[in-house]
């Protein structure tokens, strides 16, 4: 297909020769023929650049961009996005390990040029070696923009995925400067609730985007570690909740974010996180509006203990990490641990082994002074 609206697909890499390759393969096998490649080389010490420019030699439609500098990874998207050419419509962006389907740009161009509401088009992904991004039902070619906002943030099917897995109209693309929000690393999430607040979602029932998962990557280990996800999604519904909910609605979702953000915390006291770890949340908590709070730490920790006097040996374990725990990370917890402690001493005094295994947790100090 060499005529209808002209696409940029946009590949921004960094050491990337080990898949680039296979990507650009990828942009080169779609059915839809009228696209322009942009690979955005953030100045890669490996074979990246010499692929790069063996594809742009044998193919006029991609041309190579290569950084003065090296970029964070998301300055490197916001780059891509300002190298959009005036006359593209659509933006579709190709991460260097993930590849397109033949059928993926014809698919998300006809969604778009049939519904010129849409101003994001996803479909499913294969994600390694499952479907991914499968929450709405069959048709649902086009959802409004504001319905498919409340349903994410309430919790709702979850159909964005990465970059890859999506196409932006472009003109939405070129208003928005920078359009993925500088130090986020859930930008590419927070850009799609953007384009939610005026735009409709188109959506291709179709398997049309393959998105590798690279455990052992610097994100996706930084992620999963540290769970970023929690602190991602505290700021998306703070900025976006009154936009797309009822007050109440926000109100009792705010309510159930931080309770699960507080869980999380609570038993990562008892998993002797190092301070990096709550270096991260305690700026991430203070970004998105909500300071640490040590009192609701403390208290969510003695709940979450009781809680588990259901199961005495699962229990005995998680104290016994405590024990283990240096004596400063030990003296942030004591007090709720020792409020746990007094509970199951009057309630519960079949539980004293546990009880016990809780005062040999307690710093020197506080043991002496109850």
């Amino acid at each position: 297909m060499s005529s209808g609206p002209l696409v940029s697909v946009l590949v921004p890499v960094y050491n990337g020769e080990r898949h680039l390759a296979e990507a650009i393969d990828s942009v080169l096998a779609q059915t839809y023929e009228r696209w322009r490649c942009t690979i955005v080389d953030n100045c890669s010490t490996d074979g990246t650049a010499k692929i790069a420019a063996r594809y742009a030699a044998r193919d006029g439609r991609i041309r190579v961009h290569t950084n003065e500098r090296f970029v964070g990874v998301i300055e490197n998207h916001n780059i891509a996005f300002r190298l959009v050419p005036p006359e593209s419509a659509y933006v579709k962006v190709l991460h260097a390990d993930d590849w397109l389907f033949p059928r993926c740009l014809a698919e998300m161009v006809a969604v778009a040029e049939a519904h010129p509401s849409v101003g994001l088009v996803g479909a499913y992904a294969l994600r390694s070696a499952w479907v991914d991004l499968d929450g709405l039902p069959y048709p649902s070619t086009v959802v409004p923009g504001r319905t498919l906002g409340r349903l994410g943030l309430l919790g709702g099917p979850y159909v964005f995925g990465s970059p890859t897995s999506v196409m932006f109209r472009a003109d939405l693309v070129r208003a928005r400067d920078p359009f993925f929000e500088p130090g986020s690393i859930h930008a590419d999430e927070a850009a799609c609730y953007e384009i939610l607040r005026s735009a409709d979602f188109g959506f291709v029932h179709q398997v049309l985007t393959f998105t590798r998962k690279h455990p052992g990557s610097v994100s996706a280990s930084f992620a999963e570690r540290y769970n970023t996800y929690l602190a991602g999604n505290l700021a998306i519904l703070k900025r976006y909740g009154p936009v797309f909910l009822s007050p109440e609605e926000y109100e009792r979702r705010l309510r159930e974010r931080l309770t699960q953000y507080y869980r999380y915390l609570a038993e990562s006291l008892l998993e002797r996180r190092e301070p990096a770890f709550w270096a991260y949340h305690r700026e991430a908590l203070a970004q998105a509006g909500f300071p640490l709070d040590r009192g609701r730490l403390a208290r969510t920790l003695a709940t979450e203990l009781l809680q588990a006097l259901a199961c005495p040996h699962r229990m005995v374990g998680q104290v016994a990490r405590l024990v283990r725990r240096p004596r400063p990370a030990r003296d942030a917890t004591a007090a709720a641990v020792t409020a746990a402690a007094a509970h199951w001493k009057e309630k519960a005094a079949e539980k004293r082994q546990v009880a016990a295994v809780v005062d040999r947790a307690l710093p020197d100090s506080d043991r002496a002074g109850r």
